[in-house]
């Protein structure tokens, strides 16, 4: 067995029945497993994404899938992508590359036959570990397990070239490195971002706004996102952010056992200001769902109130984005759904309300006292609507 083999071939994931019958039909030593994948597997985290390289052209790729039975989609035929439909998961499978052009912002490649010359393209040394799918082999050029090892995320080559070939770079190294990354930092890496931040300038909106909410939806984003701050990076990006109360969330969050959420870190990260809240929004090509909960998220005041109230009004995922940045206590609502309203319109105009404003103003008082009596059941709610008919009417 090839020394550093074990870890792969010990992974579940190597032994799926499908992913054999895919590596018979591209042919013995035609593709390599490589990426995240290797890299994930070697780490020990969970696998969810399984990318192979191929010596094969796109369409040998396609014509021995199709002679195996095997479902397959020209995903992205022009980079030479295929995708194998497989019962357990897709695989893409690209053929070897090399780059031809780059402006930092899109590369034009050409097919290549040298795995190293494949590998020596990519970003980062960790994700430029192939594996051998037969012998769990993996081949390693620039010290990718090295960098491992040592949680150290490192850019292949000279990290100024790298970037100057993708200016997204930039952000994938802060996110690599708040996934993976130890301190101190690959000293070049850091020095490269920083020099060439102002490149970020250059790309979409939507590429940037991405690859942050990637970042902001891991575990605990808040220490690489103060170090972006001081290497001026975060600057470029998003100049309105504090990353002192992005770690207080954090703090938060890990306390009470909520789940990572990008968009309530964003939220975090900005001014109590809805209307800046927007204009972020559409900076980042975010969703019109996404707008309106961040907006929401800026609309709070400091004063939380009681947290089903505050639930119940503007929704659950609301509810907890403001109370958590707010620092207060969520348990009341992890588990809870708010309830619908149980008395209708119609109800009041069979009181004898004539149908009209009244009818919509004696229900929101009703759904006051309702709302901060704690939503009762039952006769409650009937008692509550005779309380508000009897007052006196203006």
């Amino acid at each position: 067995m090839p020394e550093n083999s074990a870890a792969l071939l010990n992974a579940p994931w190597m032994h799926r029945e499908d992913l054999a019958a895919l590596v018979t039909a591209l042919g013995e030593g035609n593709a390599r497993y490589v990426g995240g994948a290797v890299r994930d597997t070697l780490l020990g985290l969970p696998v969810k994404d399984i990318d192979m390289a191929t010596v094969l052209r796109p369409d040998a790729v396609i014509e021995r899938l199709n002679a195996a039975g095997i479902r397959n989609v020209p995903t992205g035929i022009e980079h030479g992508t295929v995708t194998a439909v497989l019962s357990m998961g897709p695989v893409e499978i690209t053929t070897l590359r090399h780059d031809v052009s780059t402006d930092g912002r899109r590369a034009t490649v050409a097919f290549a036959e040298d795995w190293r010359e494949d590998a020596a393209r990519r970003d980062f040394t960790i994700n430029a570990l192939y594996a051998d799918p037969l012998t769990g082999y993996v081949h390693d050029w620039f010290g990718g397990m090295a960098d491992l090892a040592a949680r150290r995320v490192r850019f292949i080559g000279d990290a100024r070239q790298r970037i100057r070939e993708d200016h997204l770079r930039i952000l994938r190294y802060f996110r690599f490195q708040a996934r993976f990354g130890s301190t101190p930092a690959d000293e070049e890496a850091e020095s490269a971002c920083s020099e060439l931040a102002a490149t970020l300038k250059g790309l979409s909106r939507e590429r940037v706004g991405m690859e942050t909410m990637n970042l902001l939806g891991l575990a605990d984003p808040a220490p690489t996102v103060q170090r972006m701050r001081e290497l001026g990076v975060l600057e470029v990006i998003l100049p309105e952010a504090d990353p002192a109360a992005l770690a207080a969330l954090v703090a938060a969050e890990q306390a009470q056992g909520i789940a990572p959420d990008a968009i309530r870190r964003l939220a975090a990260l900005l001014p109590a200001q809805p209307a800046l809240a927007e204009q972020v929004a559409a900076r980042f090509r975010l969703s019109a769902a996404q707008k309106k909960r961040l907006a929401l998220a800026a609309a709070r005041d400091g004063a939380t109130g009681d947290a089903r109230a505050l639930a119940y009004r503007l929704g659950r995922d609301a509810a907890l984005d403001r109370l958590l940045i707010s620092g207060a206590d969520v348990s009341s609502i992890v588990d809870w759904q708010p309830p619908a309203m149980p008395l209708k319109g119609g109800q009041i105009v069979a009181r004898g309300v004539g149908a009209g404003p009244d009818v919509a103003r004696i229900l929101r008082r009703v759904e006051d006292r309702w709302i901060a009596e704690g939503f009762p059941e039952g006769s409650r709610i009937d008692a509550l609507l005779d309380e508000i008919l009897a007052e006196p009417r203006a």
